[in-house]
């Protein structure tokens, strides 16, 4: 009979662009200690109960990744892509979008709405199949 000694769990770790899609931030704007090391499962936790400044201030300010560039305008990814904003904005440059409201942007937020309203429906269909 062999006995087996109970191993001590490594803590999950993640790499920082993970981390930092997670977080919602853009990773190129984090500070240079968050970019170069690891990130725990706890201190992923901790970050998101209790932010520093700098988590604060880039959530606020920006730079934003293209996902939330995508969710401040309500449009898709795809099209920030057809509209040609294939990089991160700021918070400033979202709002003057807001308040300009180009034609691509209008059109987006329409295709956007429109798929949301078929996602929808689609899964009332099948709830009552």
């Amino acid at each position: 009979m062999s006995t087996s000694k109970a191993k001590a769990k490594a803590p999950q770790t993640m790499k920082p662009a993970t981390a930092a899609k997670k977080l919602g931030i853009l990773l190129s704007a984090a500070p240079a200690e968050f970019q170069e090391g690891v990130v725990s499962r706890d201190e992923l936790n901790a970050l998101q109960a209790d932010p520093p400044s700098w988590l604060t201030d880039l959530r606020r300010e920006g730079p934003h990744p293209r996902q939330v560039v995508a969710a401040k305008l309500r449009v898709s990814i795809s099209g920030l892509a057809r509209a040609d904003i294939t990089g991160p904005l700021t918070t400033a440059e979202i709002e003057t979008l807001k308040a300009e409201r180009p034609g691509w942007l209008e059109r987006e937020q329409t295709i956007q709405t429109r798929v949301r309203q078929d996602e929808l429906r689609l899964k009332q269909e099948r709830a009552k199949a």
